[in-house]
C-alpha cells in the first residue's frame, strides 16, 4: 500500500552506501586514468633517458615493470564495470600498487639520486583525498619507509650531481619536470576527486531531507489513520440517529425538516466515504482489494466524480492518453489528483482543465497528467521551493500540505511534479509525470 511505499523508500534512504558507492566508482576511474597517464609517462622517460641522454639503466628490467602496471589497470578497469561499490580498502591497495610501481623504478635507476622521488607527494596527496583514518597514515608511513630504502638499497645511475650549473643540470632539469607533473596532476586529479566527493555530500544531504520529509509524510498518515478510526464511530451513530429520524411520520411531515435530514445524510455518508479512503490510503482497507481497471477507465472515472462532487461553472477534461492500458486503480493516486484539481479549483473558482497524456518518446514511458487554471499563478518563491510543506498563499492554519504530499507520493511512484506559471494567458500549470511502469498492470493480467 502507498504508505508502506513510504517507508521502504525512508528506510532506503537512511542508508548512505549509495553514495559512496557512486563516488567510490568515479574516484576509481579517475586513478585508472591516472595510471595509464602514469605508464605512458614512464615509458616515454625511459626511452628519453635511454636514447637521448645515453644513461645506463636497466631498459628490459623497467619496461616489465611499466607491463606489469599496465596489465593491472586493465584489471582494474574490467573491475570498474562490474559496477561494484569500491571500498575504501581497495582504493588503498591500488595506491599500494602505484607507490610499489614507483619505488621499483626508482631502485632501478638511483633510489633517492633519482629527482622523480618526489612523485611519493603524489602518492600521499592521492591518499589524503581519498582514503579515511588510519589509511592515510599508513600511506605517510610506507612511502617513508620506501624513501629511506631506497636511500640505501638501488641501482646507480650516473646522473652528474651539477646543481650549482642551474636549468643547464640534467638533474635540476628532472627536478623541475617533476615539479610540473606533480603540480598539474594535483590540480587536476585532486580537483576532480573533489568534486565526486562534494557530489556524494550533496546527495546524502539530499537523501536526508527525503528521509526528513518522507517520515514526515508517515507520521501525518498514521495520524490521519488514527483520527479515521476515531471518526468512524460518531459517524455511524449520526447515520443511525438520521435513519431513525427518516422514519418518523412527524418529521419527515415538515417538508424543510425533510430536505435538511436529507441533506445531512448525504454528507454524513460523504464523510463515511473520506475515512474509508483514508483507511485505504494508510493500508487498512478491512477486507476491501483495489480494483483492477484501465488507465483510460480510471482518468475518466477520477474527472466525473471530481466534477459531480465540486462546484465549479467550467471543467474543461481531455483524455488524449492514446491506447488504453490495463492498471489496479489506487485511493492515493486518485487522491493525489483531486489535491492538484481542488487547489487549481481554489485559486480559479470559474475554470479548470484536466489534460492526461501519454508519453512514448520518452526513455521510460510515462502518464503525463495535467492540470491548468486561469488564478493569478504562483509566487516566485513558491515555485523555487516546490514540493516543501507549508507554502501556500491560502491564510489558513495547516495549509500548504495538498502539493506537499502530490509531490513526495509522485516521487515515491518513480515519477516527478512540475509547475509553471502560464503565459501570456495567465494562471498556472501543475504537471504529474509517472512512469506506465508504476501504476500500469504487468503484462499477461487483465482488467476484470
Amino acid at each position: 500500500m502507498p504508505l508502506l511505499r513510504i517507508a521502504k523508500s525512508a528506510e532506503f534512504l537512511r542508508n548512505p552506501r549509495a553514495a559512496d558507492a557512486a563516488a567510490g566508482i568515479k574516484n576509481l576511474q579517475q586513478l585508472i586514468q591516472l595510471r595509464w597517464m602514469a605508464v605512458i609517462g614512464q615509458v616515454f622517460t625511459i626511452e628519453v633517458a635511454h636514447h637521448s641522454l645515453r644513461l645506463t639503466i636497466p631498459l628490459h628490467q623497467m619496461l616489465m615493470v611499466v607491463g606489469c602496471l599496465a596489465v593491472f589497470n586493465v584489471v582494474s578497469l574490467l573491475r570498474l564495470r562490474t559496477g561494484v561499490q569500491v571500498r575504501n580498502v581497495e582504493l588503498f591497495l591500488a595506491l599500494l600498487v602505484d607507490v610499489a610501481v614507483l619505488t621499483t623504478q626508482l631502485y632501478l635507476s638511483g633510489g633517492t639520486s633519482n629527482p622523480f622521488v618526489f612523485l611519493y607527494l603524489l602518492q600521499i596527496a592521492l591518499g589524503a583525498i581519498l582514503l579515511r583514518g588510519a589509511y592515510i597514515w599508513s600511506m605517510v608511513v610506507i612511502t617513508t619507509v620506501c624513501f629511506c630504502v631506497l636511500a640505501t638499497h638501488h641501482l646507480p645511475l650516473e646522473l652528474p650531481q651539477d646543481l650549482h650549473q642551474g636549468l643547464s643540470s640534467l638533474y635540476v632539469i628532472g627536478l623541475l619536470v617533476c615539479f610540473v607533473l606533480n603540480a598539474i596532476l594535483v590540480v587536476v586529479f585532486i580537483t576532480r576527486i573533489s568534486l565526486n566527493l562534494r557530489e556524494r555530500d550533496a546527495r546524502l544531504a539530499a537523501a536526508r531531507r527525503r528521509r526528513v520529509e518522507e517520515e514526515h509524510i508517515v507520521r501525518m498518515g498514521l495520524l490521519a489513520s488514527g483520527a479515521a478510526h476515531e471518526l468512524g464511530t460518531p459517524l455511524s451513530t449520526l447515520a443511525v440517529i438520521l435513519g431513525d429520524w427518516q422514519h418518523d411520520q412527524e418529521l419527515m411531515g415538515d417538508e424543510v425538516l425533510r430536505e435538511d435530514i436529507e441533506e445531512m445524510r448525504t454528507q454524513v455518508q460523504r464523510c463515511k466515504s473520506i475515512v474509508s479512503g483514508i483507511l485505504l490510503s494508510a493500508g487498512e482497507a478491512r477486507g476491501e482489494e483495489s480494483a483492477q481497471t484501465t488507465v483510460r477507465t480510471f482518468v475518466d472515472a477520477l474527472a466525473e466524480e471530481w466534477r459531480t462532487t465540486r462546484s465549479i461553472p467550467a471543467f474543461s477534461y481531455r483524455n488524449d492518453f492514446g491506447d488504453d492500458t490495463p492498471m489496479v486503480s489506487d485511493t492515493t493516486l486518485k487522491q493525489m489528483v483531486f489535491n492538484v484539481l481542488d487547489n487549481a479549483r481554489d485559486a480559479s473558482p470559474q475554470w479548470v482543465e484536466l489534460l492526461i497524456t501519454r508519453d512514448d518518446k520518452a526513455e521510460v514511458p510515462a502518464l503525463c497528467i495535467t492540470v491548468n487554471d486561469a488564478g493569478p499563478g504562483f509566487a516566485p518563491g513558491m515555485l523555487d521551493h516546490l514540493g516543501e510543506p507549508y507554502q501556500s498563499t491560502k491564510q489558513r492554519p495547516g495549509s500548504g500540505l495538498g502539493l506537499y504530499l502530490v509531490v513526495n507520493v509522485a516521487r515515491t511512484l518513480g515519477g516527478s511534479v512540475t509547475a509553471r506559471n502560464r503565459a501570456p494567458e495567465g494562471g498556472a500549470e501543475v504537471s504529474i509525470r509517472l512512469p506506465l511502469a508504476a501504476v500500469a498492470m504487468p503484462r499477461g493480467h487483465r482488467p476484470v
